[in-house]
């Protein structure tokens, strides 16, 4: 893809994947590739005087159809050069998803945000490889297929993070096993690039060094770990219809110039790729 270099707004809608969870900052908020990304895309060249926005409209444990009513219309009002939209992956994990439904809203949100952007991103979403995720494998491939389709019919970019084997390593996701550490933001930022015709950075596909695999005892207190912490929180919430995400506004929910976040401020300087 061509590229003129003059993105002067960047719009992020989506879960907790683009919140950016589990990238966490010092001050226990969340940086995640979105930001990344648009710390990047702030240094390029742009008009004379006009400044570089960006608004992360993502929150943690939307499903698609909430993402869809909550915060594609105020994406698309908002008229920003790029929109990426991410969502789907929390439907799919869910007993009884029904993918068909999911991928009519997912339909209906490419149809109101791509008419209003010069260019819309759709990603095909990692996954942790594991028993869990071989069980849910029909149902985002399914998904994924589809939002090739959408690409396709309307002009948007596909970033195939679900297909980067690196990106399925254990060591690139965080205790709760359902997102990201910082490495894998930084790379999935760089993909992103990419795939907007970006010139590289870096190799976000690079594997990591072979694993050392720890002992037994060490498994088992991770598991336990992570059962205490996450999984029985997670079903519990699945119990009682509660979302990680209920009453939480978005991160970033208005367009606002880059500069008059401090928390961007601090991520302007990334710029040479995640390291080894």
């Amino acid at each position: 893809m061509e590229n003129d270099l003059t993105y002067t707004s960047f719009v992020a809608v989506g879960d907790s994947f683009t919140e950016g969870m589990s990238d966490l900052l010092p001050d226990g908020s969340y940086r995640g590739w979105a930001d990344l990304l648009a710390a990047r895309l702030s240094a390029l060249p742009r008009p004379a005087g006009e400044p570089f926005r960006y608004a992360n409209l993502a929150v943690r444990g939307k499903l698609i159809r909430q993402i869809a009513d909550d915060q594609v219309d105020t994406a698309a009002g908002m008229g920003a050069d790029l929109v990426t939209l991410v969502g789907g992956l929390n439907d799919v994990l869910r007993p009884g998803c029904d993918v068909e439904a999911v991928c009519a809203h997912l339909e209906s949100a490419v149809a109101r945000l791509a008419p209003g952007c010069r260019q819309l991103v759709l990603m095909r979403s990692p996954a942790r490889r594991g028993p869990v995720a071989t069980r849910f494998l029909p149902r985002m491939e399914q998904l994924f297929a589809f939002v090739d389709d959408l690409a396709a019919r309307h002009g948007a970019v596909v970033v195939d993070l679900y297909g980067a084997e690196v990106l399925g390593d254990q060591r690139m996701w965080a205790d709760d096993r359902l997102h990201l550490t910082a490495e894998g933001h930084e790379r999935v930022a760089e993909a992103v690039w990419q795939a907007l015709g970006l010139p590289a950075q870096s190799d976000w596909t690079r594997p990591l060094p072979p694993a050392v695999r720890p002992g037994w005892a060490a498994r088992r207190s991770a598991d336990l770990r992570f059962t205490g912490r996450h999984l029985l929180p997670w079903i519990g919430r699945r119990l009682t219809g509660r979302s990680s995400g209920d009453g939480r506004p978005a991160k970033r929910p208005d367009l606002l110039p880059f500069g008059q976040d401090p928390v961007l401020d601090e991520v302007g300087g990334w710029a040479d790729g995640p390291a080894a």
